[in-house]
């Protein structure tokens, strides 16, 4: 099912209200689209997400590049009426401590009301770093949330060239590459070899469109065979 969106502006909120897919391509840029268009007039946004049926690893990490957005512009972002299949995704990758959803759109709007603070990421307290690699900044959303929730330091980037100064810096213990750096098989075998000695984990084709809770949770396993099991 193509996303719908349903937007409403009630007094100085906005609630966008969404149904369908929420995944790679068109779903998410019509929600990047819509949500841009909204913040021009306000910083408080609610998605009522009760009709999404399916989520992927890219857009959840489209939910958490948005909150990150407001956080910066000192608003905030609430989710509201999360269907059955987000509030799994979310829970099974630990990112509902940081959007603690509202059960129904009136309790996110009066949460406003009442200037209630927004949830705050919990610091990473492990010296154990990782480095990620892809050219979509939504999936890097997703795997910068996903495991600083788990304890690792995590660092971002688009570029293969920032990569090797942040894994050098940081004394990295894993780089993690997206499906988005296979497009330029010559450079990738230049930054292995220039990293030697730091694992690199290539991520599947089809993750950025997998079922996001699945993805993140295989992504984990194989970070922790790599790192032998330590946090």
């Amino acid at each position: 099912m193509q996303l719908t969106l349903e937007s409403q502006k009630i007094e100085d909120v906005a609630v966008i209200r969404c149904a369908g897919r929420l995944v790679t391509g068109e779903e998410v840029h019509s929600l990047s689209l819509e949500f841009e268009r909204m913040t021009q007039t306000t910083k408080k946004i609610v998605l009522h997400l009760a009709e999404v049926n399916f989520i992927d690893s890219v857009g959840v990490g489209a939910l958490v590049r948005m909150l990150g957005v407001l956080r910066n512009q000192h608003g905030a972002l609430r989710l509201c009426q999360v269907s059955p299949f987000v509030l799994k995704v979310l829970q099974a990758t630990n990112l509902d401590r940081i959007f603690r959803p509202s059960a129904t759109e009136k309790e996110a709007l009066e949460a406003f009301a009442a200037r209630l603070p927004s949830p705050e990421e919990v610091p990473s307290a492990s010296k154990t770093r990782i480095v990620c690699i892809d050219t979509s900044n939504d999936l890097l959303a997703y795997l910068r949330a996903l495991l600083q929730r788990l304890g690792y330091e995590t660092f971002t980037t688009r570029y293969l060239t920032d990569a090797l100064t942040l894994v050098r810096a940081a004394k990295a213990s894993v780089v993690i590459c997206g499906p988005g750096m296979r497009s330029n098989e010559r450079a990738m075998e230049e930054f292995r070899r220039s990293a030697s000695g730091v694992p690199v984990l290539a991520l599947p084709p089809d993750f950025a469109t997998s079922e996001a809770s699945q993805a993140g949770r295989d992504l984990v396993s194989r970070i922790q065979s790599v790192l032998g099991g330590q946090p």
